[in-house]
């Protein structure tokens, strides 16, 4: 699958990059600077090694994928990166939000939250698109670091949101092709409410416990992943 990671040069996005490239996608990052996007395309391809397909360009070339784009991008600066690719992605289109709306946006702390006026930041992009785009929210409980430790198992479950059954299974089987994670259908768009305030709850745990690695698993049955299979 052609992946468009949208912020692909931050934390969260370059270690989305790694994992999904080393599952054998074509990964595009996208940046602001086409320049920069292919500096750490270039960083990434020498981390996972083989044939790896990455690529970087600009975050509006980036957005033409007819794959899945990924936005990992600062809650201060999502509407504005929204607005940027909204040309570029067509109706039908999947987008994969991995945006958590923290209080460091206003000048808070990483721990604390501030709620969109959409409800969450993937409602909020999801108004900003064109109609008939499928917006998924997901990956907002797995650290951009942690990604990065591409010898390190994850161990962790991602929660995904969304109103489209199919959309959320796409975005799903990219979850299943990193080692170790699992997915779980949280249910509507809407639940990114509930998901995207567990970031600041984890980085509290990290706090707390001085560690950097903390993470969800979904207890209850044997396995997770589409609902309607």
């Amino acid at each position: 699958m052609h992946v468009a990671v949208i912020g692909g040069t931050g934390e969260e996005g370059f270690g989305l990059t790694l994992q999904l490239a080393r599952a054998g996608h074509h990964v595009t990052i996208g940046s602001r600077s086409a320049e920069k996007g292919a500096g750490r395309a270039a960083e990434a391809r020498a981390l996972v090694g083989g044939d790896a397909t990455i690529d970087g360009t600009t975050n509006e070339e980036a957005a033409t994928t007819d794959g899945v784009v990924v936005v990992t991008v600062p809650f201060e600066g999502q509407a504005e990166i929204y607005r940027a690719i909204k040309p570029s992605v067509t109706a039908g289109s999947i987008v994969l939000d991995a945006t958590s709306p923290l209080a460091t946006a206003v000048g808070g702390r990483a721990w604390q939250v501030v709620r969109p006026w959409h409800g969450s930041a993937a409602e909020q992009a999801d108004a900003i698109l064109s109609q008939g785009v499928r917006t998924v929210a997901a990956f907002h409980t797995i650290a951009g670091h942690e990604l990065q430790q591409l010898e390190r198992p994850l161990e962790s479950d991602v929660l995904v949101c969304g109103d489209d059954p199919e959309a959320k299974a796409v975005v799903g089987s990219l979850v299943q092709d990193i080692p170790d994670l699992r997915w779980v259908d949280c249910g509507a768009l809407s639940m990114a409410r509930i998901a995207e305030t567990m970031t600041a709850l984890l980085i509290s745990v990290n706090r707390t416990y001085k560690v950097r690695g903390a993470g969800f698993r979904i207890v209850g049955r044997d396995a997770w992943g589409d609902p309607r299979t």
